[in-house]
């Protein structure tokens, strides 16, 4: 069995409780970190690590914080995604409020290797037990000494502030994200400066994920040759894999990263409700769907990508024989044509009319020409988007079709959806 890293404080009776962190070895690693190295040995191990994130790029780690300028006069910010608002995503969620002083020490590992002296959480809105959680660990951290001046009796401080969220889709991108902290409306910026150059308020700024943060205290614990020891070469360490949809046994599983997706939700997530798996979407909605026939794909970031979808969030949404695929590809563009921004024309436009297309053939109402708008209208929106959520929902949309288009010519063909 799997030893479990992330999750190991899961059944722990208050385990959200710093008590019971340090008990567990808590804050050793940082520790560790003030007192034997400096920010660029920490910086070059994380790289050697070969952490890529974990909030759906998958972009390494330690490359990342290296982009921050060396010799900048300007005060250096990290900020802590929370915002976790894919649709089948739940791992962050799940840490912050189990565990949230493992995610406060990789953050203050993290701010340290970039020099950053002040954090920014950005927590999603509708998670308000994770808020508590996490405002009730820094008040904790505080008091002891954790957070604030002169930290373990160091000349590296830190503080950490807690942003709420209002319920945007678009607030996981990190420029979206920023603009947010500093008061405004929350759409993307242009890139390049990117916001490891010029990011909040112009300044240094590096973006991590919960869980890619979480990572960081048992790396320095263990060593980069354990984290390297799991998982494939080009995508090692424990994994969060968050299950939902048609399977007998739904939840949040840490396993293995480059797990076969056939033994994800076979094995551990009890197999199909029906008789056989139609499709399963790896990585959130923004994720394409691959069909059944091929889930002996590695979940990683490469495998997936060679299989035509991706990683993501690793939000496994499985869908069985009984599922409609053009109701679940009507759902999702419904959900990015609302949470679109709105400052972009191919985002705005192509989302809302291929939204309206699918509605009419989810209803039995449509035409075999609506299955040649609706490629037209994926490949207008994809790449012309002013940020990723156009092409998401695109090739989101663009599997549903290239797989499942027998499916929607059934629908136009019968005048009704087969699956009631």
């Amino acid at each position: 069995m799997f030893e479990k890293v992330l999750l190991r404080s899961l059944d722990v009776p208050e385990s959200q409780d710093l008590s019971a962190y340090e008990a567990a070895g808590g804050f050793k690693s940082l520790a560790s970190v003030l007192a034997n190295h400096s920010p660029d040995e920490l910086i070059e191990l994380v790289k050697a690590s070969g952490l890529r994130g974990r909030g759906g790029a998958g972009f390494p780690t330690g490359l990342k914080w290296s982009f921050v300028p060396k010799d900048t006069e300007k005060p250096v910010y990290l900020c802590c995604n929370a915002d976790e608002a894919e649709p089948g995503t739940f791992k962050d969620r799940a840490l912050m409020e189990n565990d949230p002083h493992m995610v406060i020490e990789g953050i203050l590992i993290a701010a340290y290797a970039i020099g950053a002296a002040t954090s920014y959480f950005y927590i999603r809105g509708e998670y308000g037990v994770s808020t508590e959680r996490v405002e009730a660990a820094l008040a904790q951290a505080y008091a002891k000494g954790l957070l604030g001046q002169n930290i373990l009796g160091s000349e590296f401080s830190h503080d950490i502030y807690v942003h709420r969220g209002a319920g945007a889709y678009i607030c996981g991108e990190e420029t979206a994200l920023l603009e947010s902290i500093e008061g405004r409306r929350a759409q993307p910026k242009l890139k390049p400066p990117f916001p490891a150059v010029a990011g909040i308020y112009g300044c240094p700024t590096v973006i991590n994920n919960v869980e890619t943060l979480s990572c960081l205290p048992h790396i320095v614990e263990r060593g980069t040759d354990w984290f390297r020891s799991i998982g494939p070469e080009s995508s090692p360490g424990p994994k969060l894999f968050c299950v939902s949809g048609q399977v007998k046994k739904p939840g949040l599983y840490e396993l293995p990263m480059g797990i076969s997706m056939r033994e994800l939700l076979e094995d551990h997530a009890g197999g199909p409700l029906s008789d056989n798996f139609k499709a399963v979407i790896p990585g959130g909605v923004s994720a394409p769907m691959i069909p059944g026939s091929d889930i002996d794909v590695g979940m990683d970031f490469d495998s997936l990508a060679g299989a035509g979808s991706m990683l993501g969030s690793a939000g496994v949404i499985a869908l069985d024989d009984t599922a409609c695929v053009v109701r679940v590809a009507a759902r999702i563009m419904e959900f990015f044509n609302h949470e679109s921004c709105g400052k972009c024309t191919p985002c705005r436009e192509g989302n809302d009319w291929a939204a309206k297309v699918l509605r009419r053939l989810e209803a039995g109402s449509g035409q075999r020409e609506d299955l040649d708008q609706l490629a037209f209208l994926c490949a207008g929106i994809f790449g012309n988007s002013f940020c990723a959520l156009g092409d998401a929902a695109a090739w989101s949309l663009g599997a549903a079709l290239k797989h499942f288009r027998y499916e929607f010519e059934q629908h136009i063909d019968d005048g009704e959806c087969p699956f009631h």
